[in-house]
């Protein structure tokens, strides 16, 4: 039986992609055990090629051949495909630290945990490129056991809902039906909140697993009205998670107050990026039309900014551009770079 499915999108990545498919087979595994699955999103680029010998090396790899149809979709197909007891979808411009990878799987398959969700690193190119330099000595993994709803609660960061972190129990995944939104950025905030909070067993562990690669093009480094229509429908389709029966009022509060986060994100990155006051106000229409009984209500600042979105759109894109544009883009790094920072260094 395959023990593993590792699915990678692929879609304009040739800088990358040899980098993280070199890595899985840097993780003391048996090529017998696991399975890859390269899901060939119509990339225009070499990606393929520059891997065609390693694919040709082993035949635990398949491909899937689509049109550009976003990696949420390429994901959704990957595990529609995959065979393994446990899923890992990795980014192609990320890689997994060598040797990571098979304490976690062997602690997986021994509990049967819906979800192990492990740690990372950030680095930039010039750091992996000494990676050796880069990565603490690992010793063991120790586990904590918790409920999803647990894990929710204590765990999850609105700021940080990486999959490519996340061991995955294959079947959880069919018989809960949880898929990504598909053909949008942003997909990974829904599906990360809806996999926590319908988990059973879930397991943390300290152990670093993935290398995420900061510093080339990402979704944040632009924002137009493609990616705020997209945001929208993330914020909308998390929104719908409200609905779910047998939440406390904690669990409640808190993936309320996650989707606040998600969609000041919103509203800040069409306010730094957006030129066109009246693309800024689109945004909050998309907003209304994905999720038209959104309503924050946890503290006063919640509250006035639901009144705002309801009655006065543009009025607050106007306060709120202010803001962004004013004070974080200039006060706040003249402050820290001129003012605070020469203090601290003293």
């Amino acid at each position: 039986m395959t023990q593993l499915s590792i699915i990678v999108p692929v879609y304009n990545v040739e800088k990358y992609i040899r980098t993280c498919i070199e890595s899985i087979y840097r993780q003391r595994l048996d090529d017998s055990c696991f399975e890859v699955i390269i899901v060939n999103d119509g990339t225009q680029d070499r990606s393929m090629e520059v891997i065609e010998d390693i694919i040709e090396k082993h035949t635990n790899i398949s491909i899937i051949n689509q049109e550009n149809l976003s990696l949420s979709v390429a994901r959704n197909n990957g595990i529609a495909a995959a065979k393994g007891e446990y899923v890992l979808m990795p980014d192609s411009d990320d890689l997994l630290i060598s040797n990571s990878l098979r304490p976690l799987l062997e602690k997986a398959l021994e509990t049967k945990a819906d979800l192990v969700v492990a740690d990372y690193l950030v680095m930039y190119d010039q750091e992996i490129e000494d990676l050796d330099q880069h990565i603490p000595q690992q010793s063991e993994p120790t586990f904590v056991e918790k409920t999803g709803k647990q894990l929710f609660m204590e765990d999850l960061n609105p700021h940080h809902c990486y999959v490519w972190r996340t061991l995955y129990r294959r079947e959880y995944l069919v018989q809960t039906d949880i898929k990504f939104v598909p053909c949008i950025r942003y997909q990974d905030v829904p599906f990360t909140h809806e996999c926590y909070l319908r988990a059973s067993k879930c397991l943390r562990t300290s152990w670093l697993l993935s290398i995420y690669r900061k510093g080339h093009d990402s979704a944040t480094s632009t924002f137009d009205l493609r990616r705020a229509k997209d945001f929208s429908i993330a914020i909308g389709k998390t929104w719908e998670l409200t609905r779910m029966q047998g939440l406390s009022n904690n669990e409640q509060k808190k993936l309320r107050d996650d989707i606040f986060t998600s969609f000041s994100t919103m509203v800040r990155f069409a306010c730094h990026y957006m030129k066109d006051a009246s693309e800024r106000v689109k945004t909050l229409d998309f907003l209304k039309i994905e999720a038209p009984d959104l309503e924050f209500g946890n503290g006063r600042k919640q509250r006035v900014m639901t009144f705002l979105v309801k009655n006065i759109p543009h009025t607050l894109m106007r306060i709120c551009h202010f803001y962004v544009r004013v004070f974080e883009d200039n006060i706040l790094p003249f402050y820290y770079h001129r003012l605070r920072r020469p203090l601290l260094e003293r």
